[in-house]
């Protein structure tokens, strides 16, 4: 289905397009029809793998011209086709920025990268400095223009590689998920930017995006699976069909999933946290104030069955060797069989905090103890048996030629023997689902199946504490769901859990007790319950909660999931 907009000249118009990747034997877009008019705002999302960064790469060329493959079908950019047109004739059309936007980045300051492309264009530079001005302007980077592009936060790079497109003034801009590795303020911001841009009429706008919440103000969304489209329909009707999007691997949002349990008819699911409150009061729910409690006892009871405590830092001060003071005073407890999440904005301390907890940062001052032992007397591979830590990004951790090797470089590097070297490696893959595929080339897997031999070869260290970091980035709903699943699995058999993200919805549902983190310090601490009732403190920490923990919090009860939300409503 298409829904081009009365009178305006179709922007996009792509009709049959398939397209196979060489040496892929499963093409990664087949039989794509679409239509975009000039002017639209249009979302496209998916599973990992179902297209969406193909068919991007098709507007601008780039499919078939630079990434090779076999096409067919046509794609035609303001009524011209694509065929036989160089990517740098395109780039004057449809401005693409990369889902890896540092991959984008590369002059030596803001302003020198904004004028790159002008300059390609052989732009007169009194006008190139104008729209340079202006591009900056519009991302909200003026006086950053003799900045070094690495030394800016992740939602500066991404609205930096934003301007670098917008001052070539293309009348087309495709986003290839924008947000994937911002935090809470840096997405808001590239939000605020696409707001911005809507208003411009001479401007289509293409976004792939994976998170439902920031889908609302499209005009369109459409949703690819396994190359195919799915569906192509206006937003929030789309945004109601909650069976297609868990069938497309796409997280639906809460407020109408809660709703649809309920029973109402997919036109009267409401989307908002506003909108959800209104109809729950309209249709006169109320709230049990006893089976809440009853949450509240299952939460106490929890936290009294946690043992001893493992980590604990007192005073820790971190400052990195160029002055930069990345934590200050913090003071924190981890026991024994916790699942703690630390949240906050880049650049709040985070991952520089659960860094001292297994030896790769010592503190500046202060001190940090696991298992009752400062961690400067006991060397990297002491606490690295103790406590494990899994990258972001599992290609920074490994690096052997086989899944097998790869788990069982720990053991054999703490002396283990052939026979229980095998009996760990195979512990481990079973605990992450990956029986089987011992003689597999790591890098030949999935994301998510890499991030899964990732924990694999931490497990098989057995360390009593497990650090994850970003679990979920880049991974779809789907292995999003089943990460978290195995993890949760992981601390229910004993494992002391902690997770570095920005994933909301991941730490309502999966996480025991939370840490706010803020320019270095602690600014919240308790049950996730707990902070996340406290919404207001959370959002001056740049953090929102989950759309169904909002919608609660303003019923005066905080439920944390769907399934909690139901369980306390009665009408």
């Amino acid at each position: 289905m298409q829904y081009p907009l009365c009178g305006m000249e179709p922007a996009v118009s792509i009709e049959g397009l398939g397209y196979r990747y060489r040496g892929r034997e499963r093409p990664a877009l087949r039989g794509v029809d679409l239509e975009v008019a000039g002017g639209e705002f249009v979302v496209v999302m998916g599973h990992s793998g179902a297209g969406k960064s193909t068919l991007c790469a098709a507007l601008n060329g780039l499919v078939p011209r630079f990434f090779r493959g076999s096409m067919e079908g046509e794609v035609r950019i303001r009524g011209r086709p694509t065929r036989g047109r160089r990517v740098g004739e395109l780039a004057r059309e449809v401005g693409l920025v990369f889902q890896d936007f540092e991959a984008q980045l590369f002059s030596t300051n803001v302003e020198l990268e904004v004028a790159f492309g002008l300059e390609n264009f052989a732009v007169e530079r009194e006008k190139m400095r104008e729209r340079v001005r202006e591009a900056l302007r519009m991302v909200r980077l003026e006086g950053f223009e003799r900045r070094q592009p690495a030394t800016l936060s992740g939602g500066q790079k991404q609205r930096l590689a934003i301007a670098s497109v917008l001052a070539m003034e293309p009348p087309i801009l495709c986003l290839d998920e924008p947000t994937t590795d911002l935090d809470p303020a840096g997405k808001q911001e590239i939000f605020e930017i696409t707001g911005e841009l809507r208003k411009r009429e001479d401007m289509t706008l293409i976004v792939v995006e994976h998170e439902t919440e920031e889908t609302l103000d499209a005009d369109r969304i459409v949703v690819l699976r396994e190359g195919e489209i799915l569906a192509d329909r206006p937003a929030r009707e789309l945004l109601r069909d909650v069976k297609l999007l868990e069938g497309a691997r796409v997280m639906p949002l809460q407020v109408p999933r809660f709703f649809g349990g309920r029973g109402l008819g997919r036109e009267e699911l409401p989307l908002t946290p506003s909108e959800g409150v209104q109809e729950f009061r309209r249709r006169g729910w109320r709230i049990d104030p006893r089976r809440h409690d009853e949450l509240l006892e299952e939460d106490r009871a929890r936290e009294r069955g946690y043992g001893e405590p493992l980590i604990e830092a007192e005073g820790l001060a971190h400052r990195y060797p160029n002055g930069v003071a990345a934590l200050e005073g913090v003071d924190l407890t981890v026991r024994r069989g916790e699942f703690l999440a630390v949240l906050g904005q880049n650049g709040s301390g985070k991952t520089t905090l659960v860094k001292h907890f297994n030896g790769l940062l010592e503190p500046s001052e202060g001190s940090v103890r696991v298992g009752g032992e400062d961690t400067r007397e006991q060397g990297l591979l002491g606490l690295g048996q103790r406590v494990g830590y899994v990258f972001q990004n599992p290609d920074h951790q490994i690096f052997s030629d086989t899944v097998f090797d790869e788990v069982a470089f720990g053991p054999r590097i703490r002396g283990l023997g052939d026979g229980e070297v095998r009996e760990r490696v195979e512990e481990a893959l079973a605990a992450v689902g990956l029986e089987g595929f011992e003689e597999e080339d790591p890098f030949g897997l999935t994301k998510g199946e890499r991030q899964r031999v990732a924990v694999a070869s931490v497990l098989s260290v057995r360390p009593e504490v497990l650090i994850l970091d970003e679990p979920t980035t880049g991974l779809d709903y789907a292995e999003q769901r089943s990460m978290m699943e195995l993890v949760r699995r992981l601390n229910e058999a004993g494992s002391t859990i902690i997770v570095v993200t920005h994933a909301m919805w991941v730490v309502a549902e999966y996480a025991h007790r939370a840490v706010v983190m803020r320019d270095g310090r602690p600014v919240l601490s308790g049950s996730v319950r707990e902070v996340f009732a406290r919404e207001r403190e959370l959002r001056a920490a740049a953090l929102r909660p989950p759309h169904i923990v909002s919608m609660s919090n303003a019923l005066g009860h905080t439920a944390l999931s769907v399934e909690e939300l139901s369980r306390i409503t009665e009408g």
